[in-house]
């Protein structure tokens, strides 16, 4: 599960705990059936009839990737992108497909596949780029239906509240201030779980899934200007430089730290690299130094 999840679903469990047993004399007065039903069901209401089921369904589905510990393995994308360009600046088509099977980022393969394809760079780009507005886009949509029902949660609460005082007007004749108290508190209720609701439950998920595509934006985009870059056959030690230079600042960010054993790992392969790379050349120049006269 993902850490900030967790934390945050214990966090309102716990404040849950502290306002039923701790500030209410009878924490039984928070719940209130008929109440909450009018919250939930007044929401699931007006969300289907604002979208289709179809939509609607899929965006819940939705609410596994929030739970879980969703990884972006931007290293190893910048890795195999690095490394597949190395091998298509020397010209050998039939290893690139064969290293290609191995990715297992789709918007990198097919940006490849592209390249491989002889694709003009521009249609390239703006095919890539067409993609990334078009999850930019449904992303948002998702998150948006998220923030639509925490606009409705607070509204039906309000109109339970209004159902309640319509029963307290009826029990005003009668001058029985203790049952007038208690449906005025029953009344309230509604009010609390829509607001509850709204703030607890549908804005935060809300705010992931736009976290969510921010990070997958950012990852997309590097990859798309690595791709540009192989189709121009440009160095893959300028490529590695330059894509690590794009993602610094936010590196932090896009990478979960429950994958630090990849990065140490793919961190220790890149100096295995360089180090290599760096005898290879000291190497080469000995030799060229050893020939002159």
């Amino acid at each position: 599960m993902n850490p900030s999840t967790l934390i945050g679903i214990v966090a309102s469990i716990l404040l849950l705990a502290i306002v039923l047993f701790f500030s209410a004399e009878d924490p039984q007065l928070f719940l209130d059936l008929p109440g909450l039903g009018i919250v939930l069901i007044g929401t699931a209401a007006a969300t289907f009839i604002a979208y289709p089921l179809r939509e609607v369904v899929r965006v819940f589905g939705l609410l596994r990737t929030i739970v879980r510990n969703e990884k972006l393995y931007i290293d190893k994308d910048l890795e195999d992108l690095v490394d597949i360009s190395r091998t298509w600046a020397q010209d050998d088509i039939r290893a690139v497909e064969q290293r290609l099977e191995g990715v297992s980022n789709p918007f990198l393969r097919n940006g490849v596949q592209l390249v491989i394809d002889n694709v003009p760079e521009s249609d390239i780009f703006d095919l890539l780029q067409w993609r990334i507005a078009r999850m930019k886009a449904k992303e948002h949509a998702e998150a948006q239906l998220f923030r639509v029902m925490a606009g409705f949660a607070p509204a039906f609460g309000m109109l339970g509240t209004l159902v309640g005082l319509v029963n307290l007007l009826f029990l005003l004749g009668d001058g029985d201030m203790t049952a007038i108290g208690r449906q005025m508190a029953l009344a309230l209720m509604t009010t609390f779980y829509g607001v509850l609701l709204a703030n607890l439950v549908f804005k935060p998920v809300a705010v992931k899934l736009e976290r969510r595509t921010e990070q997958r934006l950012v990852l997309l985009n590097t990859i798309m200007q690595g791709i540009s870059m192989m189709s121009q056959k440009r160095s893959p030690s300028l490529m590695r430089e330059t894509l690590n230079a794009f993602v610094a600042e936010v590196r932090d960010e896009i990478i979960d730290h429950s994958a630090a054993s990849d990065k140490k790992t793919n961190g220790k392969k890149r100096r295995g690299l360089g180090a290599r790379s760096k005898a290879r050349a000291a190497a080469s120049a000995g030799k060229s130094g050893a020939s002159r006269p």
